[in-house]
């Protein structure tokens, strides 16, 4: 499919030039560079359209008019004498907004061009898909543009002080690959006629909550202790925040504890499923001979030979097992027995261990007794 993008280059239209271009699509773009002039040629090739072209900050609010609604309306010109000439329909998905009812410059140029679809399908029986999108958050948005997601994001990675004026203020906002997932099952499947479509899940937190979520992101460096980024909101904006990290702030350095034994380093944490760290041994050298009431492990040997011990702190039940770095095995420990691990190579022993709980050093549960 060759599809048309207006607003290409912007930051919605980065993300879904992207995603068409990974779907096997051609793109057909449209930026601030060219003139409306244009798009009658770009049309005789294009599949869809997607109108993505907007303004919402110019210097000159008379650009209001000339992008929102006067680019709209010679798009929605351009197509009815495109499809008189095919014979067919060329589907179009248009971005509106959530202001398009009000009576603002900005509101008025958007319903402007929501009237200029109307009349088109209207006249043609063209499928079109008009979005009154919230707040779209997500890689590659304008700071102090586009979104206060991207602000906030920008300032924070950069060490920058943010300012929350209305605390209790309620954003609606919806996650950009949501946005062009929506977007490419609309194309897919445009359907007949006008519809009003909306995209899901839609997300709504205060301003305050906002920015002290992505301050928190920002403490994880420190505390080792990640948020929960798995799922949600919390997901897809920890995901925008990390896009806004600086190139020199891709990396950062952790503790390490070593002694004659090796090095012991702690990669991360989480607030309720464990740590994940690593150790290393010199050969000949063992590690462990404690017990756990409640707290298990697993161990990972990344390269090396090891030689697990153990011993049922009750029975006295004995068992050995023996594994290397190249084999993807877990070994794992249970409450109750006590077990070391001791290099039986001639190089270094590096393993990587998780734990089902956070080290307290207040209550360790850690109880020395040698195998």
């Amino acid at each position: 499919m060759r599809v048309l993008v207006t607003g290409s280059n912007g930051f919605i239209g980065k993300n879904l030039t992207l995603a068409l271009v990974e779907a096997g699509h051609e793109v057909l773009p449209y930026t601030r560079t060219q003139q409306p002039a244009e798009l009658p040629a770009l049309l005789t090739r294009a599949d869809a359209v997607v109108h993505l072209a907007g303004e919402n900050r110019p210097i000159d609010p008379a650009a209001f008019d000339a992008v929102n609604r006067d680019l709209t309306q010679k798009l929605c010109d351009a197509l009815k004498v495109e499809q008189a000439r095919r014979g067919r329909h060329v589907p179009l998905l248009a971005n509106s907004s959530t202001q398009a009812e009000q009576d603002s410059p900005y509101g008025r140029s958007k319903r402007g061009g929501e009237a200029a679809i109307e009349a088109l399908v209207a006249d043609k029986g063209s499928p079109a898909v008009i979005y009154r999108w919230p707040g779209v958050f997500g890689k590659w948005a304008k700071p102090y543009y586009n979104t206060v997601v991207a602000t906030f994001c920008h300032q924070l990675t950069r060490d920058l002080p943010i300012e929350v004026s209305s605390p209790d203020a309620v954003l609606r906002l919806v996650y950009v690959d949501d946005v062009v997932q929506e977007l490419l099952r609309k194309l897919a499947a445009p359907g007949e006629g006008l519809q009003w479509g909306r995209v899901q899940p839609e997300y709504t937190v205060t301003l305050a909550a906002l920015a002290e979520q992505i301050r928190a992101f920002r403490r994880c460096r420190d505390s080792l202790v990640s948020e929960r980024v798995g799922t949600g909101f919390v997901r897809a904006l920890y995901a925008t925040y990390v896009s806004y990290l600086p190139i020199e702030r891709f990396v950062y350095d952790l503790p390490k504890h070593g002694d004659a034994r090796g090095e012991f380093v702690e990669m991360l944490k989480t607030p309720d499923a464990g740590q994940f760290s690593y150790f290393t041994a010199h050969p000949g050298v063992m590690r462990g001979g404690h017990y756990h009431h409640s707290k298990t492990e697993k161990f990972l040997v990344i390269r090396g030979h090891a030689r697990f011990r153990f011993r049922h702190m009750m029975t006295g039940d004995r068992y050995e097992l023996f594994t290397q770095g190249g084999t993807p095995q877990i070994v794992e420990t249970a409450p109750g027995w006590t077990h070391d691990v001791t290099n039986v190579g001639e190089d270094e022993l590096v393993v990587m261990l998780w734990a089902n709980e956070i080290f307290d050093r207040a209550a360790p549960d850690t109880v020395t007794n040698p195998v």
